[in-house]
């Protein structure tokens, strides 16, 4: 079957739209709230091709909840400082989370930071297995981060109180970088190192826009903040547990506005983005490295203060659909390959594999045992009146994929939230899956999967911009 003729077999379905009745806007109430999350010392962490133990803590994991309220209509927006998303523990969250406060559970929006200093996550599959998703410790924290998520939320309904939602956006140039690279041979480069005389020019541009929405008491009291921002949060490294720059963040706000002040922070299409400026000599690793950018990012945010605007129109609309994305291809060769692989780094005397070899490896193993299923996943879209929009993606998103849905989006401002409700890794542009190199060998996606989610949050944006507030669906 012809790739175009595939993809068109694979439709995504409108599980549902929901509005506010009818009738004039009331009055919007939100709640916030924190859990720490932090699991015990020595579970293993998550983040890289290795196996190693937290041995402490730098500063605390949390979930961080929203919750809105807006004529009976109440929405979560969630926010973990962990790695990713896993669809079962979303599930199971939302459950938890209907069944303790009554908010729907389609209704919450679960995304994590992709920070590379927090516990592995228990997915049973070929690379967590190897490296520590089946110690006991690891295994506890799955089973137990459900209910923690529910705390959160349910910690934030309870303090729901009349607010006033405003919004603003900042630029940020000079911070995030695209990490592949034309090369001077012709090739596609990925992380090719600060000072390279072989880089000629990144492949993509970055997202520099910094999107605030900020919440306070019709007194002023400041309630929490939500800033979203496209880069890889990979600057801490190490062994200990880190939230990672959003805790500098957060920090700095909350020196201005009060420590009582949640800062909730996620992640935009960041697949390709990171911090590394290749054309800087100087390191970019560690707290010093995170506390750097997070204090630009803060500094950033408090000049976006200055530019906030109420919303006017405040209904409250979600809406989700169920995309079907093909699985890459795999060969018998590849699986051939991809077994030795496993079987060197399960008898660690060996020699060690080289890290593309690992990377290939695992997607392989994972993408036979689907057994030709492809991946659904979910594509989730939260608006406020016809002015703000949040959109949920399953991966780590290239950055120009989010691009093309702000740019398509009516909506005043959207803001898009990687590694939401479950996640799938990579998923690269049609672009890039021609030039190859770390991402694409690692997507477990076939190519035009990343439009397939493009289409699918534009089509919700426009149905929900457009949806009359008269309590139909």
């Amino acid at each position: 079957m012809k790739p175009s003729r595939l993809f068109a077999t694979l439709l995504a379905f409108t599980v549902g739209i929901t509005v506010g009745p009818p009738g004039p806007a009331a009055e919007p109430r939100v709640g916030a709230a924190a859990v720490n999350i932090t699991p015990p010392d020595a579970t293993p962490m998550a983040g890289y091709y290795s196996e190693r133990g937290a041995e402490g803590t730098l500063d605390p994991l949390h979930s961080k909840a929203i919750v809105i309220e807006l004529d009976g209509v109440k929405a979560a927006l969630v926010a973990l400082d962990l790695i990713s998303t896993v669809r079962a523990q979303v599930e199971e969250a939302r459950r938890l989370i209907e069944q303790q406060t009554g908010i729907p559970g389609a209704h919450v929006m679960i995304s994590a930071t992709h920070s590379h200093t927090g516990p592995v996550l228990s997915t049973r599959n070929p690379r967590t297995d190897l490296f520590g998703g089946q110690n006991p410790l690891a295994l506890d924290f799955a089973a137990r981060l459900p209910q923690l998520i529910a705390n959160s939320v349910k910690q934030a309904n309870g303090r729901l109180a009349p607010a006033r939602i405003s919004t603003a956006s900042g630029t940020q140039e000079g911070l995030a970088f695209c990490r592949r690279f034309h090369m001077t041979d012709g090739t596609v480069g990925w992380n090719p190192g600060k000072l390279n005389p072989r880089v000629l020019r990144p492949t993509a541009p970055t997202d520099d826009e910094v999107p605030v929405v900020y919440f306070d008491t019709p007194k002023g009291q400041p309630l929490a903040t939500y800033v979203n921002f496209a880069m890889h949060l990979d600057t801490v490294g190490g062994t200990k547990y880190s939230a990672d720059y959003p805790f500098t963040l957060a920090q700095n706000l909350g020196r201005v506005k009060g420590a009582d002040m949640l800062t909730l922070f996620t992640i935009g299409c960041a697949g390709d983005i990171n911090h590394i400026n290749v054309h800087w000599r100087a390191p970019q690793k560690g707290t010093e490295e995170a506390a750097r950018i997070g204090t630009i990012l803060a500094a950033n945010v408090l000049r976006s203060f200055e530019r906030l605007e109420p919303l006017t129109n405040t209904a409250l609309r979600v809406s989700h659909e169920r995309v079907k994305l093909p699985a890459a291809p795999v060969n018998a060769a590849q699986l051939d390959q991809a077994r030795d692989v496993v079987k060197r780094l399960a008898a660690q005397g060996e020699r060690r594999p080289a890290f593309l070899e690992q990377v290939d490896a695992f997607k392989a193993l994972e993408v036979e045992a689907r057994q030709g299923q492809p991946y659904e996943i979910e594509v989730q879209v939260i608006a406020v009146g016809n002015e703000l929009a949040f959109v949920s993606l399953p991966g780590e998103i290239f950055v120009e994929l989010g691009l093309a849905i702000k740019r398509g989006s009516p909506f005043r401002r959207t803001i898009i939230a990687e590694l939401a409700n479950g996640a799938i890794g990579y998923i690269p542009t049609r672009r890039a899956y021609l030039e190859g190199n770390y991402e694409v060998i690692s997507a477990r996606v076939a190519e035009g999967s990343g439009e397939l989610l493009v289409d699918s949050a534009l089509r919700q944006l426009r149905a929900l911009f457009r949806a009359p507030v008269d309590g139909k669906k």
